[in-house]
């Protein structure tokens, strides 16, 4: 049985990794590069243990 999720929580990933391509085929890649822009402006934290975001 396939389920499918309308939003998710994720934190913010590695550039140029598996994980960031897995939220892009989510979100679409302008949108996710848009709000990678937008973190690294705000100064947002990064990897295991930054700032999270959710997706709908």
């Amino acid at each position: 049985e396939w389920k499918v999720v309308q939003a998710f929580i994720t934190n913010f990933h590695l550039p140029k990794s598996t994980l960031v391509m897995l939220v892009a085929s989510f979100t679409g890649r302008e949108n996710i590069l848009n709000a990678y822009k937008h973190a690294v402006e705000e100064k947002y934290r990064f990897f295991s243990f930054g700032d999270a975001m959710f997706i709908k």
